[in-house]
C-alpha cells in the first residue's frame, strides 16, 4: 500500500479528493483495501426470516412471509437464493402444498410441487422444504424474492408454517 505525503506549502488551499489523490484507501478507514474485485465474490448478504403461518386452501398462489430485498450493485452480478420454508404440510382430502420462487412479480422455480401428497386423507407434515437458486436479475434497482404456497387440489389446506418455526430466505449478490 502506498501512502503520499503532501509538504506544508501545499496545505494553505483545499485538496481536491476527487481527482488528486490516488491509491488504496486502507480498511481502517472504510475501504476495502484492494482496488479490485475479482468474478466470484460475494458483494453483500441478506438475510431474513419469519414464524408467519400461511394456510392456503386454494390453487391460487398466496404470499407465505418469506421474502427479501436486494438492491444489485452492478447490472452483471448474480443473486444466490437460498430457502428454506419450515412447517410444510398438508392436511386433507388427497391434497398437497406447492412452492415457488418469485422475484418481484416474475416467476422463477417452483421447488416443491406435490408437498405431503400420500394419495390418501390423512395429516402430512413434510417439515421443511429448501431451495437454491442463482438468478440472473440483470438490474441495479429494489430487486424483491419471495415464496408463495397453493393447495394441491383446491379443496383442502396446504401450510408454511407451524407453531414456531423460523422460515429463512438469504440473498447473496455475486460479482460477475
Amino acid at each position: 500500500m502506498a501512502f503520499a505525503t503532501i509538504g506544508n506549502s501545499a496545505l494553505t488551499g483545499s485538496i481536491d479528493l476527487t481527482s488528486k489523490v490516488t491509491g488504496t484507501l486502507p480498511t481502517v478507514n472504510g475501504g476495502t483495501g484492494s482496488t479490485s474485485f475479482s468474478p466470484g465474490k460475494v458483494l453483500q448478504v441478506i438475510n431474513a426470516s419469519t414464524t408467519t403461518e400461511t394456510i392456503n386452501s386454494t390453487n391460487s398462489y398466496t404470499d407465505t412471509g418469506i421474502t427479501a430485498s436486494i438492491t444489485p450493485s452492478s447490472t452483471s452480478s448474480k443473486i444466490l437464493i437460498n430457502v428454506c420454508a419450515q412447517g410444510v404440510g398438508k392436511a386433507n382430502n388427497n391434497t398437497w402444498a406447492q412452492l415457488k420462487l418469485l422475484r418481484n412479480a416474475t416467476d422463477l422455480i417452483v421447488f416443491e410441487q406435490r408437498g405431503g401428497y400420500t394419495g390418501d386423507t390423512s395429516v402430512n407434515k413434510i417439515g421443511a422444504c429448501a431451495c437454491t437458486y442463482l438468478d440472473s436479475p440483470s438490474t441495479t434497482s429494489a430487486t424483491t424474492y419471495k415464496v408463495q404456497l397453493m393447495s394441491g387440489n383446491n379443496s383442502s389446506y396446504a401450510q408454511v408454517g407451524d407453531s414456531n418455526p423460523n422460515s429463512t430466505i438469504t440473498l447473496m449478490e455475486i460479482l460477475v
